[in-house]
């Protein structure tokens, strides 16, 4: 059936719980507010955070949408008031977001859109935000030494300054669209003086992998829990001895002001490498393409570990 004109198509879920609990709703369609543009979606991308927010262990900050997706690709559809920047109606747009992308409409602040790199698809454009706005952050800010897991060896080359080639790890699942590893074993530095800085997403069932390998001294960043939260072990006397520190980041929860800032660096540091030909050229990687309808399928899939890249949703025009 066509939908009204007041109205747009969403991926819903009426209960937390499994891919079958997933569907697609006819739901109000957003209207921009002071300073947000209203994006007609074409595609988002799928991560992580959305499938533990189906599961109900992952709410969506206060004030942002309900409905799944962190990242989008489209065109802007409508502007809101005190909108001075540059965008129109019509022009092809990316936006990293704290929830709504799986959906036909969705508002955005002006300031965190980004324009698509010439020669990029709307599928590629929508794997772009959320995954390289994580990577870009966490080695922008603090620092470019890295032994990383689950991490873009793509976006360290392209930071200004030395690159060190990272050492990656992961349990059969997807590194950030590029890499895919099937065992762990030797691949933690477990000898030697250790790395400085760690970049980790797994959590409990890496803590004392990841605190034996640190070096004296050294950081360890924290920014997911797909291994879990629990931790069974001296974790703190072992991190004592090692002087470490551990730092915990997340990007969804922080406010715009801060997300303004790394979207402004992002797009005048890193973006311009996805449009450059040549071995440079920085890719995101597509495993599959999904139509909304199927959204159960795609989170079967990406609970599967099945994904060598990115997987994306395309939304009905």
């Amino acid at each position: 059936c066509p939908v009204s004109s007041e109205n747009m198509l969403a991926v819903h879920f009426d209960k937390p719980g499994g891919p079958e609990n997933l569907y697609v709703k006819e739901v109000a369609k957003p209207s921009p507010g002071e300073g947000e543009v209203l994006l007609k979606v074409a595609a988002s991308a799928l991560n992580r955070a959305d499938l533990i927010q189906r599961e109900g262990q992952y709410d969506p900050p206060p004030g942002a949408s309900n409905i799944l997706g962190l990242e989008a690709s489209g065109h802007v559809a409508e502007l809101g008031p005190g909108c001075h920047r540059h965008w129109k109606i019509g022009d092809a747009a990316m936006a990293l977001l704290p929830g709504g992308g799986q959906a036909q409409y969705v508002t955005v602040p002006e300031s965190l859109l980004m324009p698509i790199p010439e020669g990029l698809t709307l599928p590629q454009a929508a794997a772009i935000p959320e995954a390289w706005l994580t990577a870009f952050q966490l080695l922008h800010l603090v620092g470019e030494e890295a032994s990383i897991h689950l991490e873009s060896q793509q976006s360290s080359r392209a930071l200004p300054g030395p690159a060190v080639p990272p050492v990656l790890s992961g349990p059969q699942t997807m590194l950030e669209g590029f890499l895919y590893l099937t065992s762990i074993t030797n691949l933690f530095p477990m000898e030697g003086a250790g790395v400085n800085l760690i970049l980790d997403c797994i959590g409990g069932s890496y803590w004392e992998k990841n605190v034996n390998c640190l070096a004296l001294d050294g950081r360890w960043v924290l920014y997911g829990l797909m291994g879990g939260a629990d931790i069974n072990g001296p974790l703190l006397s072992k991190l004592l001895h090692k002087r470490g520190s551990l730092i915990t980041s997340l990007l969804r929860s922080r406010d715009n002001k801060y997300k303004q800032m790394l979207v402004n660096a992002f797009t005048e540091q890193i973006l311009p490498h996805f449009s450059t030909e040549g071995p440079q050229r920085l890719l995101p990687v597509l495993d599959r393409i999904y139509p909304v309808t199927e959204i159960q399928e795609a989170h079967k899939y990406m609970e599967a570990n099945k994904n060598l890249g990115k997987i994306v949703l395309e939304l009905p025009q």
